[in-house]
């Protein structure tokens, strides 16, 4: 009998320290992804600007970029930018907006992206996938995983503490996630990648369990390491079912019916999955997640971000129009607005209990 095996598309170089950021010539020169320093490097307008004061003199071969905004225009521009400048790779550096930008751009242009994390907010990092807004929203690009990933674990820490708490929530929210797509394989025989599932899962309860808070070196380097391998699971079952459920339907709710009040991303998944597991009767697992979130400062009442209760009830019935073909614990249960009202209060009542 053949030995069968795959091939798994992931970074090269994962690079999670603290002053990895210095040296991030030297890892890109030993592992010859740029022997010649000839780089193209996207940062934003604002902060991008003393990250170039202090790494420019490492980087004397590379040309810097400024991106103004997450949109696909952005990308399009950067794109154009750099083609025909023979560069050896497209480094992105800054937040999830600068990466996603640099990302798109990279795969139009047919370079190689290193992804330079200033935060944790989300696993976009390293995801196979650019959300870029558009005219009609916000819309998500299929593009190759990033050759190498480097994240600082000074500068993380340096980043408003409201950008880890997010990335918490997104890490955190895998479980329910995975729990959903096992529920479209039992109920619909949907196919499930068990080592895309077992990657999210694990990623998720490595964050849920981990005794450390984010003044802890050790906590955001699990952190770190769970939002990057949430984006190699994504690109392992060629789709973001391992990290998207029930949980991101409804963020993606909040954000259609409330684009100037929504919260961050991690805080409405974090929500978002809490709800979803109190939904699914693992009532155990949601007040688990619920005192995980407050022990890290994030909400898991509509109320902790601005939002009623009969607001959150309208999120939740108008979520499964945002991922249409997608089955969670949404669609399975198909609750009308009185059920979700009454499974809203079973759910606040036990998370204040």
């Amino acid at each position: 009998m053949p030995v069968l095996t795959r091939l798994i598309p992931s970074p090269l170089v994962v690079d999670i320290r603290r002053g990895a950021m210095d040296d991030l010539a030297g890892v890109l020169h030993d592992q010859r992804i740029s022997t010649s320093g000839k780089l193209a490097i996207a940062i934003s307008d604002g902060s991008g600007r003393a990250l170039k004061e202090r790494l420019a003199p490492l980087l004397p071969g590379a040309d810097w970029y400024s991106v103004s905004d997450g949109t696909i225009d952005s990308a399009v521009r950067l794109a154009n930018g750099i083609k025909g400048n023979r560069y050896d790779a497209v480094v992105g550096l800054g937040g999830g907006k600068i990466i996603d930008v640099a990302k798109y751009a990279a795969a139009r242009v047919g370079l190689p992206l290193v992804a330079v994390a200033t935060n944790l907010s989300h696993d976009g990092l390293c995801s196979p996938v650019a959300t870029l807004d558009n005219d009609n929203g916000r819309g998500s690009y299929g593009v190759p995983t990033p050759i190498a990933v480097v994240i600082d674990l000074d500068v993380v820490r340096r980043a408003p503490a409201r950008y880890i708490r997010s990335g918490i929530g997104d890490a955190v929210s895998n479980i329910s996630c995975v729990a959903d797509w096992e529920l479209a394989q039992r109920i619909n025989g949907e196919e499930v990648d068990g080592l895309a599932a077992a990657m999210a899962r694990q990623a998720g309860e490595a964050v849920l369990r981990h005794p450390g808070d984010i003044a802890d070196d050790e906590f955001l380097k699990v952190l770190a390491e769970g939002l990057v391998l949430t984006g190699i699971s994504m690109a392992v079952a060629g789709d973001s079912r391992p990290a998207s459920g029930a949980c991101h339907e409804i963020n993606h709710a909040f954000d259609l019916l409330h684009p100037s009040r929504a919260a961050s991303h991690g805080e409405q998944v974090g929500l978002g999955a809490c709800f979803a597991m109190h939904l699914r009767g693992a009532h155990v697992q949601s007040q688990q997640m619920a005192d995980v979130f407050r022990r890290h400062g994030l909400p898991v009442l509509p109320e902790e971000i601005g939002f009623t209760a009969d607001e959150f009830v309208e999120v939740v019935d108008f979520a499964p129009r945002t991922r249409p073909g997608r089955f969670t614990i949404l669609e399975h249960l198909n609750l009308s607005t009185d059920q979700i009202r009454d499974a809203y209060a079973d759910y606040a009542k036990a998370i204040r209990s």
